[in-house]
């Protein structure tokens, strides 16, 4: 092992992954935070021979979807199915009964045992697990006609995720490093190799995680397609939903009025639009309205459901090619219609850009190798995180200056905020380096400030922004 990887042992032992091992093909097609759950479970238990147990494990039991009639044949010849899945129960009051959605098998209507719901509250929003389904064709007769479902019933059922997971071991662990050892260590964590990127452009990936551990955290990133921009919301968290293009409904964003509920923004840590030119809304006026008025505070309501309050945060992402050496153009040509209206662009705390991140090629150069923190336990972390307020800590030591609007003096707070949760957990840090990384946060709020500036010139004046250390 290098130094930094006996460290980060030393200072994290359990909660630490060689990040080579989760990249066996039988566990590639797997989330990260639940490949390198079971890597490490499985290393850890049978060291000798855990690669052949894992890929049995997820081969048996995580079927590809175009298996699902040899799966459900199965179970009706068998009796009962164990699955791999992200299990998520919906309660239907009317009928006094909890719908289980299975996803690998296209079912939304299965029957979940009560005592599960009681046990593992957590499956009511979606929650990884292994679990078995026992097939009961006897059901829907004692059931009645008014209810119709999928004989499928979830009777036993066991989590992956990473439970009561102590933000102190995290905090304490972060004194043994050094700022540049706590940046690579972080980089490692995400899959990726530190020693690819300089500084500058390690913070830039780091930021992707900002909206993920800081509450209502508005982000724009623009970069060419294979740097890694939809991965690290896929695959480090699982308190986010990602839209890859497609419609979008406010049921499906705020508030299902048929169901009675909430929709992504109200239980989600962050939503994330992909490729943002094809994203469509199925009544875009009412959409990009409660977006507009939920960007500014956090609130939103919608037809029965009366003013509600998340800490939900938005990434906004598009691809971009341009030519190496050549700059990056006019960027509005790459914002989707709704995007260019400056007063929905104003609410974008920073524009991320991507442009500057290298595309990942090789997985043996681009991906990391050594050990980072388990993606389960890092989403663990970063959910937590969330609860945290670093704005007084920043206002304390960072006075910003310039042409500052409300709107830019808000969006920067914020963005330093979340990236100072980030590199000093603990609370503890050299001013001189909190002042660099501030400096290069408030650019991302100068690239707003120019698209606005483009859109609209006389309303939107180039200005000033900087920030210095409190005397």
């Amino acid at each position: 092992m290098s130094d930094l990887d006996e460290k980060i042992v030393r200072a994290f032992s359990d909660m630490v992954v060689d990040k080579r091992l989760s990249r066996i093909d039988i566990v590639a097609r797997l989330p990260k935070f639940i490949a390198e759950y079971l890597v490490s479970t499985y290393s850890k238990r049978y060291p000798s021979d855990w690669h052949r147990r894992v890929a049995g494990f997820v081969e048996k039991h995580y079927p590809d979807p175009r298996d699902r009639d040899r799966v459900l044949s199965k179970a009706k010849e068998e009796g009962s199915i164990t699955l791999i899945d992200e299990f998520k129960v919906r309660v239907d009051l009317r009928r006094n009964m909890y719908f289980l959605q299975i996803p690998v098998l296209q079912i939304y209507d299965a029957i979940v045992s009560e005592d599960i719901v009681r046990r593992y509250e957590r499956i009511l929003t979606g929650v990884w697990g292994v679990g078995r389904l026992d097939y009961e064709p006897h059901l829907p007769e004692l059931a009645g006609d008014d209810v119709v479902f999928t004989p499928l019933v979830l009777t036993e059922f066991e989590p992956f995720q990473v439970y009561n997971v102590d933000l102190k071991t995290f905090t304490d662990g972060r004194r043994h490093f050094s700022l540049d050892e706590w940046v690579d260590f972080l980089i490692k964590s995400i899959g990726l190799n530190p020693r690819v990127y300089d500084f500058k452009r390690k913070i830039l990936l780091l930021f992707r995680l900002v909206p993920l551990a800081e509450g209502n955290v508005n982000l724009l990133e623009l970069g060419p397609r294979a740097t890694g921009k939809t991965f690290i919301y896929r695959n480090i968290s699982y308190y986010t939903r990602i839209y890859a293009g497609g419609t979008v409904s406010a049921a499906r964003l705020f508030y299902d009025n048929r169901l009675k509920l909430l929709g992504d923004i109200g239980v989600r840590d962050a939503v994330v639009f992909d490729e943002i030119a094809k994203v469509r809304f199925s009544n875009q006026d009412e959409v990009v309205a409660k977006l507009k008025d939920y960007m500014v505070d956090g609130f939103f309501e919608r037809g029965q459901l009366q003013r509600a309050h998340s800490n939900c945060s938005l990434v906004f992402i598009g691809n971009m090619e341009f030519q190496a050496g050549g700059g990056v153009g006019d960027l509005t040509v790459f914002l989707p219609d709704f995007m260019k209206d400056t007063a929905f662009l104003d609410r974008i705390h920073g524009l991320l850009p991507g442009w500057e991140i290298p595309k990942i090629s090789k997985s043996e150069v681009h991906l990391a190798s050594g050990y980072g923190l388990a993606a389960d336990y890092l989403s663990e972390i970063l959910h937590k995180l969330r609860a945290r307020s670093f704005e007084k800590l920043v206002e304390d030591h960072l006075e910003l200056v310039g042409e500052y609007t409300i709107r830019d003096e808000r969006a920067v707070k914020k963005l330093i905020a979340g990236i100072t949760k980030l590199l000093f957990p603990h609370g503890e840090f050299d001013v001189g380096e909190l002042e660099a990384i501030a400096r290069m946060v408030i650019d991302f709020r100068i690239e707003v400030v120019k698209l606005l500036n483009r859109l609209g010139p006389h309303e939107f004046p180039l200005k000033h922004l900087n920030v210095r250390v409190r005397g």
